[in-house]
Formats: structure tokens, C-alpha cells, sequence
């Protein structure tokens, strides 16, 4: 059985699948029914030194996992994956699959705007991505693009070349972004789902008292806890509410400190331990940046 790991380069890639050496050492696009396996080879992990944009539809009798979640290829997805970062794939056999690989080096970045902006796009992390469902014409404007892509490759390389396939690069994470704030919106249902269990679960975390025992939850911690990246949290929640999950905890703390700030005889010291902070003066300075009033003044408008 042939098994593959760990990919330095794009030539590497191109060899592993059995296709021919790719025009771009740095740059190159394939269509999976391209790949030249034998049908018992299964990929189970692969990290790469290079970036991953792909398309996948109808992989028989297969999920793929990315980060926790488990994707299925029927209805057809894009992922994307950041260099060192992990895709494990679980018994799907690449003949299977339908779909394109875009495969881009950073060293073909160097020297563009792109090439720290990439970074900037949450989706290409695991932990700060989920899968994107394209829409029949999404999916159009995506394949567009592509076609771009691999007709500048293929052409005889100029002055321009670069230059115009940065440039529909740029185009395409531009789209991609879009549609997934599209995907926060339309996904009601879900998104309202996670909002209840986010909130049930800040409830029980303030209610059991872990506050003092384990301090403020981290934002990784609830993420964790909902079997979701941290990033596509606070994306989905900023979308939706206009808030990061940070700022939905901090501000469930302010509405407790509020309750025992006006019910109470507890100092404020006494209150911030009580909070999870590890010092008073944070908590004052939490509380005043997001009421415009201290602790104290709050308190005093109560007597």
C-alpha cells in the first residue's frame, strides 16, 4: 500500500499521484480524475510546506476528517489547508473523488501583498476553519477563476505572468471569504443551535463554580467544548452578533459582576476572585470599559 505523510513540495506531490511533472514548480492546478493511484491506495495523513484550495464532490464511501470535523463529499465542499497543517483522510480512495487541487508555495508569494495576507484568512487553519457548501453558482464563479489559474500556467510565461496569477489568487480567497459569511447567514438553524449551547454552556460553567477554580474559560476551551475551531466561533458569533465569543464572555461576566455588585455586600476584590480574575484591577478595568462607570460608581447608583 503506498502511504505519504509528509509533502516538501508541489514535484513531490505531483509524483506521489502519478501525475506528470507539474509547468510551475510553485504554482499548479489538478483535477482529481488526474490521479493515477493504484485502487488500493488510501492517503490516511498528509501535512505539505505549501498551500491547498481544493474542490471535492462524490468521494463513494468516504469522509474526510479536517481538524474534528467529518466532511461528506456528496453534496460536494471546498477546504483549504495552511502549510504544516494536518488533513487526515479516513479510508477514501482518491480515484474516487471528484473535484481540483490548487497547490500554491509561499516562495511563489514572495515579494506580493498576498503573501502575508494569505495568513490572514482563518479558513486555511483547522482550528479557525469549517467546510464551505457552495451554491450551484458559487461554485461557478470558483471554477471560473480556476480556469484562469490554469490557463496562465499553461501559457508561455511573460512579464505578466505572476502578476496576473497573484492577482486571480487574490480574487479567488476574496470570493471564498465572501461566501463564507454568506454560509454564517444562511445557515440559521445551526448557527442559532450553537448560540443556545454556547450560552448553556457559559451558564453551567459560571453555575458550577469554575470561575474560581479554573479562572475565565478561554475561548479555545468553550470552541473545544461545541467541537468547533475557535476562529469559525468567533466568525460565526461576529456575523451573527455582531460579537467575538471573547466579548460574549466577557460580557456574561459583566451581567454576574452587575447581579453581585447590586445584591451584595461583597467587596470588589472579593467579586473579581469570585469572577475568575487573578486580579482586581483587570476586572475594574473590564467593567469600566464596558459600562463607562466603575465597579464602585455601580454599586453606588443601587443606594
Amino acid at each position: 500500500m503506498k502511504t505519504l505523510e509528509k509533502v516538501s513540495s508541489i514535484s513531490t506531490l505531483y509524483q506521489f499521484l502519478g501525475l506528470p511533472k507539474p509547468a510551475n514548480p510553485l504554482i499548479s492546478v489538478f483535477d482529481f480524475d488526474q490521479v493515477n493511484l493504484g485502487q488500493e491506495t488510501i492517503l490516511h495523513t498528509i501535512t505539505t510546506d505549501f498551500y491547498i484550495i481544493a474542490l471535492k464532490k462524490d468521494c463513494a464511501g468516504g469522509k474526510c476528517r479536517y481538524g474534528q470535523q467529518y466532511y461528506d463529499f456528496d453534496s460536494g465542499i471546498m477546504y483549504f489547508i495552511a502549510p504544516n497543517q494536518v488533513l487526515q483522510f479516513d479510508d477514501i480512495l482518491l480515484n474516487s473523488v471528484r473535484g481540483f487541487v490548487l497547490v500554491v508555495h509561499p516562495d511563489f508569494l514572495h515579494s506580493y501583498r498576498l503573501g502575508s495576507q494569505i495568513r490572514e484568512y482563518g479558513y486555511f487553519s483547522y482550528t479557525a476553519n469549517e467546510a464551505l457548501y457552495l451554491s450551484e453558482k458559487e461554485e461557478k464563479s470558483i471554477i471560473d477563476i480556476i480556469a484562469n489559474i490554469e490557463g496562465e500556467i499553461d501559457a508561455n510565461m511573460d512579464a505578466f505572468t505572476q502578476d496576473l496569477l497573484v492577482a486571480n489568487l487574490d480574487l479567488l480567497l476574496k470570493y471564498c471569504d465572501r461566501f463564507y459569511n454568506r454560509q454564517f447567514l444562511t445557515r440559521k438553524k445551526i448557527n442559532n443551535d450553537l448560540l443556545s449551547k454556547l450560552e448553556i454552556l457559559l451558564d453551567d460553567y459560571f453555575r458550577s463554580g469554575e470561575l474560581v477554580t479554573h479562572g475565565i474559560p478561554s475561548v479555545h476551551f468553550i470552541a473545544n467544548k461545541l467541537y468547533l475551531s475557535a476562529n469559525y466561533l468567533s466568525d460565526m458569533l461576529r456575523v451573527q452578533t455582531g460579537l467575538t465569543t471573547q466579548q460574549h464572555i466577557q460580557n456574561r461576566l459583566i451581567e454576574k459582576a452587575k447581579g453581585l455588585l447590586s445584591t451584595t455586600e461583597m467587596s470588589v476584590s472579593e467579586i473579581a476572585y469570585q469572577l475568575g480574575f487573578e486580579h482586581a484591577q483587570s476586572f475594574h478595568r473590564l467593567f469600566k470599559s464596558r459600562t463607562a462607570i466603575s465597579p464602585l460608581e455601580f454599586r453606588a447608583s443601587f443606594r
